[in-house]
This record gives C-alpha cells, sequence and structure tokens, in this order.
C-alpha cells in the first residue's frame, strides 16, 4: 500500500507545511473603476495599462482543486500557438551498416549466387556455430530471413526493437535498428515487395518498416494486442493479423483498411498459416481462456469467412506454431505437450495418430518450428536451448545441437542455402549455424 500510495502521490503530498493560501481571482468587471486617490508624482510608466490584455496566469499547483470560477477564467484566456512546433515523429532511423551484400566474404557472396540461380545443394545439417550477433536485452520472440535478399536477417523482441543483420558482413553486421513500436514486438515478416517489413505486437498495431530508408510507412491500428502477422502468398498487399481478443483481420495495404475479418471467439490467436492455394488459412487459439479445445486449431474460408473445420485438435493444449510443409498438403502444430502433430490440409484435416515429432520440449514457451525450403527436413527449438532436426517424412530425430542455456524460441532455415539456420533464445541472443 505504501508503494500505491508513494506512486499516486503527488509533489505537494510531501510537505508537513501548511497548503498555501488559493488565490482567487475576480471575474472581471464590465468598465475599470478610476482610482483618485493615485499619487500624481508616480512615474509615467506606472500609470499606462498593461499592454498585454492576457496577462500570463500562474501555473496551478499539481494536484490541488481548481475552482469553477478559476476554471472559467483560465478557460477564457486563448491558447497562443507555440512558434516553434513539434517536429515530425517519423524520422529516419540512423544507419549503423550497411544492408548490401557489397561486403560479404567471397564463399559466401558466390554460395548465395549459386543458390539464386537455381544451383542447390545438397540438404546438409547444420555442424557447427557460424556468428553469434548481440544486440537486443531481451527475450527475442522470433527470426526471418529475407527471401530477396539472403544476407539479411530481422530479430524482434521483447524489449520493443527489431534489428537488421548483415550476417555475414566483415564490417558492422547489426545494420538497422528499428525502434516504431513503444511495447513489445511479437513478430515481424520480410514483404516479397521491396526491402520492407511487416511487425506487429503489444502496442495494438501493426506496422510497415522501409528497411532501405528506416522510414516507418504505414500504422494499422487495432483495439487487440496484435501477436502474429503473415503476407497474403499471392498478393503481396494483403496480410492477415491476428490479436489477443480472437479477432483475424485482412488487411488491404493500398487502402490502410480491414477487408475481411474472422471471429470464432474470445480466444487470443497464437499463429497463423495459409494453405498452398491460398483459398484457405489455419489459425491457431490459446484455449486455456475458454477451455474450449475443439476452437484450438481452426480451418477457415478466406473468402466466405467462414470456419471449414473447428474440430481438428481435440487434445487440451495450446499450438504456438503452425506450418504448412511448402508442397505436400499437410501441416504441422507445435504443441504444448512437447510435440509436433502432423495434420492433412484437406478435407476433413484429420490428426495423423501414427506419427509425431517427438525428442524436444515446449514446457509453456512460444517455442517455433519451420520447413526447410526443399521440405525434407523439419527444425525445432525446445524449452532446453536445444536445436532439433527431424526428416519431415519418417519424423525421425537426425541432430540435435545445444545452442542456449535458457530456451530456444524459433529456428529458422536459410532460403537458398539449406545447411544455414538462423536462432534465437529466450535470453536475447541470435545464432547462426552452419
Amino acid at each position: 500500500m505504501d508503494l500505491l500510495c508513494n506512486a499516486y502521490s503527488t509533489a505537494s503530498d510531501d510537505d508537513d507545511q501548511p497548503e498555501p493560501e488559493r488565490p482567487i481571482v475576480p471575474p472581471p468587471s464590465k468598465r475599470p473603476r478610476p482610482d483618485h486617490n493615485r499619487s500624481h508624482t508616480e512615474p509615467l510608466d506606472q500609470l499606462r495599462p498593461n499592454p498585454d490584455p492576457y496577462p500570463p496566469t500562474e501555473a496551478p499547483i499539481p494536484g490541488r482543486y481548481i475552482s469553477k470560477r478559476e476554471r472559467a477564467v483560465l478557460g477564457s484566456v486563448p491558447r497562443v500557438p507555440d512558434p516553434t512546433p513539434p517536429p515530425d515523429p517519423v524520422a529516419t532511423t540512423p544507419v549503423i551498416g550497411s544492408i548490401l551484400d557489397s561486403n560479404l566474404p567471397h564463399e559466401i557472396l558466390s554460395s548465395l549466387r549459386r543458390q539464386k540461380k537455381g544451383q542447390a545443394g545438397l540438404g546438409q545439417i547444420s555442424e557447427r556455430l557460424s556468428v553469434t550477433l548481440s544486440g537486443h536485452s531481451k527475450a527475442i520472440n522470433v527470426v526471418q530471413w529475407s527471401t530477396n535478399n539472403a544476407h539479411l536477417l530481422a530479430s524482434a523482441g521483447m524489449d520493443h526493437t527489431i534489428c537488421i543483420w548483415n550476417v555475414w558482413s566483415r564490417d558492422q553486421k547489426k545494420v538497422r535498428v528499428l525502434n516504431y513500436h513503444n511495447a513489445a514486438v511479437k513478430d515481424v515478416k520480410w514483404s516479397t515487395q521491396g526491402l520492407s517489413i511487416l511487425s506487429c505486437g503489444y502496442d495494438c498495431s501493426s506496422r510497415l518498416i522501409d528497411v532501405e530508408r528506416g522510414l516507418e510507412t504505414q500504422v494499422f491500428k487495432e483495439d487487440q494486442v496484435v501477436g502474429v502477422v503473415k503476407f497474403h502468398p499471392n498478393n503481396y498487399n494483403l496480410f492477415l493479423s491476428g490479436g489477443s481478443k480472437g479477432f483475424l483481420r485482412l488487411w488491404d495495404i493500398r487502402v490502410g483498411k480491414v477487408v475481411k475479418e474472422y471471429f470464432r471467439g474470445p480466444s487470443p490467436i497464437l499463429d497463423v498459416e495459409f494453405t498452398i492455394d491460398a483459398k484457405q488459412f489455419i489459425s491457431s487459439s490459446d484455449i486455456s481462456i475458454g477451455n474450449i479445445s475443439e476452437n484450438s486449431i481452426i480451418i477457415w474460408d478466406i473468402s466466405r469467412q467462414v470456419p471449414l473445420s473447428n474440430q481438428v485438435y481435440v487434445e487440451a493444449y495450446t499450438c504456438p506454431c503452425i506450418r504448412h510443409h511448402p508442397f505436400d498438403s499437410y501441416f504441422v502444430a507445435q504443441s504444448n505437450a512437447n510435440y509436433i502433430a502432423i495434420f492433412s490440409s484437406r478435407p476433413p484435416f484429420k490428426l495423423d495418430k501414427y506419427k509425431r515429432y517427438e525428442s524436444h520440449g515446449v514446457s509453456g514457451f512460444p517455442i517455433k518450428c519451420n520447413f526447410s525450403s526443399d521440405g525434407d527436413k523439419l527444425v525445432s527449438g525446445s524449452s532446453d536451448g536445444c536445436i532439433y532436426f527431424y526428416n519431415s517424412r519418417s519424423t525421425n530425430l537426425i541432430k540435435k545441437i545445444k545452442a542456449y542455456e535458457q530456451p530456444c524460441t524459433d529456428v529458422a532455415f536459410h532460403p537458398t542455402m539449406p545447411n544455414a539456420v538462423a536462432s534465437c533464445s529466450w535470453s536475447g541472443d541470435v545464432s547462426v549455424f552452419e
């Protein structure tokens, strides 16, 4: 109670002295009364009226009562506009380093260019720690590679910041620090059009940021904490957002408005994923609030805005991550039961009861998983700080790498170099393994 009193008390509450006498400002009279007793020997300056018709009033003491008469007098005084208006809140983020690939090692640059031409290498497994990136002060929620500029990596965390990394640069690796969110950042996605990212977080907004110029170009405000965003795979002008009140909204960047809305219940949305044909999407909800396990995973029809199935996963566990296979007709869900479940993406969207990926742990953390670009492997973080590599078809564990002392929250395969993965931890570290 003392802490609350100290937090909400004003500066005048700490003084033991009696409260000073409140000045009462009388209302202005219609006609000033002449003073006949004034001495004629006074200086001329004192006899002149005040040239300022609105004399400055004394600032009220914080926390004290202001009478109706005082409020009326203060309200009658017009406010003079500030001659120096405040600066534009949208400002260029200081450029820390270069986002170009001109300063990459020759072997990395040649490998990236070779993969862009379609000369894919063998699906090797990451063996060693290649790069350590330090820049976040709190837990990191997500990492994602840029598909158009594969030497760039984005990370977002609980410290309200988004970092852009030029991973293999010989100079400065942290090239942008984007501080446009005023609360924790939950998700970040690269746009397929230009050097832009889309982010969302606890400040109830999604933000489109031009990475090259360091400018925030658009803000999409909501009435809920936004936990996940996802670009439409066939139209970069559309993106899907999911929030804490259970609303899923399809936004059009060109007009900055919601074009479709989906709602099943007040359970917070944990993740969303589009199917291959982009005619449906899958949502995962936190069922711990409503205790309705049938709404844990829902498949939605995008155009009709109706759920196609809501009894996909009936176990009483939340699924913090949903990922669709890049080619085959199935998707996986990271379950808090410490395994990854497999579902068909065709009606009736059945759960595979005979196969699952289970060696890692979740333990209530927002642990994510991802497929490799060729679809042969599935990688997952873990609450024990390790990275787990699975064969996507047989579900067998291929390799386990100890990465952190605290939980590994996200792992992402490089889009063109199959032997490279980026990971992040609950302690605020970003690592790249090759």
